[in-house]
């Protein structure tokens, strides 16, 4: 690789810088001399232990509180199955992520290119081993994938927080928390996911072990029905938005080069996977046992739960998780933009902030114009995630090893339970083929359909999408008739 166009890269790969000064390659033994220093302990993570947080935490975020949204469209068992099955599917791509990160990183190594500065992004990967039209594609879907993400968390805290005070509308609360978010741009990079991941995860655990205690402690509504599936627009909406929360491989790379030993992520994914039906599956079940149709309403969990301590506890965990995975989400965002103004290189931070603004100001003004906290995922999981997360590393897995060559001298070979080549093939052409006929074309025929119904119900720019009605005023009140004496 160039010097010139090395450095051009790595201009905008700073996703996740995870050390600068290149700690992330450093061992656990040398680590290991400062382990009581606190700045170490907070940020300077690398193991395994430090990767499962971050893949946990990244899958599940305010689309725990859309779960149950999505199983009063699909009906319960399809939305266990499809959990499972999305997961596993998930998992798998995950896999062939890592495994396509080994390959290119252990060729670039033996060309003498060092990574010490450097964080190597999925981009990179699929330009290194297939070209460039591949690092277009993926630089693409990445960042418009990472745009709506933060469209979503912007939705998700004006969603929440009315839910504590809904004295002011989910648009002004959205115009608050728009500026709140603003101030990411203040922060020049993060060098690691530790503290915030231990912290996120906890968060969603808290929130998902709520939903499920209090929907079972509410217990079932008057007249509950749980008529699902009775649409295919709804079926398949609910569908993709399942696919939406197994595909946080935005990341991926990133967290596994964050990793003192890289190698070692290759079923991280699938162990953080399996913790999340601990808190998905639980909770989806409860709210939809207790709340039935009434669902099909309410996209956000929280807004038929009665109001608590609890609930509001819940509530605030996740705002915070939001706001933080909001930075996260802009991170890689504000680096291209920086590279393409020239203004990556600023050391001011007050003008790196300045120059920043741009990207924040549309993704406050979509948030506003659609504010529909479903159906906005269940968009992105049918149009984006399934070529991000599905499609594209499948493919690109194919294409790498096509030819012999290639499998012989593979840096990872297939693993101990698919031994064959031929096997992984044929698995990665049905993920293909699935993703893109269910996934991408019904998911997206229904996903754009009830997308559309919404704007034409609610408008756009909906002053409050899905509130309750205000309580009538005193003028429109029935006048209280006098006792019988």
């Amino acid at each position: 690789m160039l010097p010139q166009k090395q450095a051009e890269e790595a201009i905008v790969s700073n996703f996740n810088e995870t050390d600068p000064e290149g700690k992330e390659e450093q061992q656990p033994i040398e680590d290991d001399q400062s382990i009581f220093n606190v700045k170490n302990l907070l940020w300077h993570g690398g193991s395994a232990w430090d990767a499962w947080f971050s893949c946990s935490s990244n899958q599940v975020a305010q689309v725990l509180l859309t779960l149950p949204y999505s199983f009063s469209q699909l009906g319960l068992l399809s939305g266990v199955i499809l959990q499972i099955f999305y997961g596993l599917v998930g998992s798998w791509t995950a896999y062939l992520i890592s495994v396509l990160y080994v390959e290119y990183r252990s060729r670039k190594e033996k060309e003498g290119v060092s990574f010490k500065n450097h964080v190597i992004q999925w981009y990179e990967v699929l330009d290194g081993l297939l070209g460039p039209y591949w690092k277009a594609a993926g630089l693409a879907f990445n960042c418009t994938f990472l745009l709506f993400g933060s469209v979503i968390q912007l939705i998700a805290c004006a969603s929440n927080i009315y839910y504590i005070n809904d004295r002011l509308d989910k648009r002004t609360w959205t115009y608050i928390f728009g500026a709140c978010c603003a101030t990411t741009v203040f922060i020049p990079s993060f060098h690691n996911y530790r503290i915030w991941s231990f912290l996120g995860l906890g968060m969603t655990t808290y929130t998902a072990w709520y939903l499920t205690i209090a929907a079972l402690v509410h217990g079932q509504v008057d007249g509950v029905q749980h008529s699902a599936p009775k649409k295919l627009v709804l079926y398949f909406t609910g569908a993709t938005n399942i696919l939406y929360t197994f595909g946080g491989h935005a990341v991926t790379v990133e967290i596994m080069h964050a990793m003192w030993k890289p190698q070692k992520f290759k079923y991280i994914y699938l162990l953080a996977t399996l913790y999340v039906f601990t808190l998905t599956l639980p909770s989806a079940s409860a709210v939809y046992w207790a709340f039935g149709d009434q669902l099909l309403n309410h996209s956000n969990a929280f807004s038929l739960l009665p109001k608590s301590g609890w609930r509001d506890g819940a509530v605030i965990l996740m705002l915070i998780h939001q706001f933080i995975t909001f930075g996260f989400a802009c991170t890689p965002l504000y680096f291209v933009w920086e590279k393409v103004i020239g203004m990556h290189d600023t050391r001011s931070i007050c003008l790196r902030a300045l120059a920043r603004l741009p990207v924040v100001i549309p993704i406050w003004f979509l948030a506003i114009i659609f504010p529909f906290f479903g159906p906005i995922n269940s968009a992105v999981g049918a149009l984006l995630v399934s070529f991000t997360v599905y499609i594209i590393p499948s493919l690109a897995h194919m294409l790498t090893y096509r030819k012999a060559s290639a499998r012989q001298n593979a840096a990872e070979k297939p693993p101990f339970f698919l031994p064959s080549w031929t096997a992984m093939y044929a698995i990665n052409t049905f993920v293909v083929v699935w993703v893109f006929v269910v996934g991408f074309g019904f998911g997206g025929w229904a996903s754009v359909t009830n997308f559309v119904r919404q704007v034409a119900t609610f408008g756009l720019f909906a002053k409050c999408y899905q509130c309750k009605p205000p309580p009538p005023t005193a003028a429109h009140q029935p006048a209280i008739a006098p006792p019988h004496h």
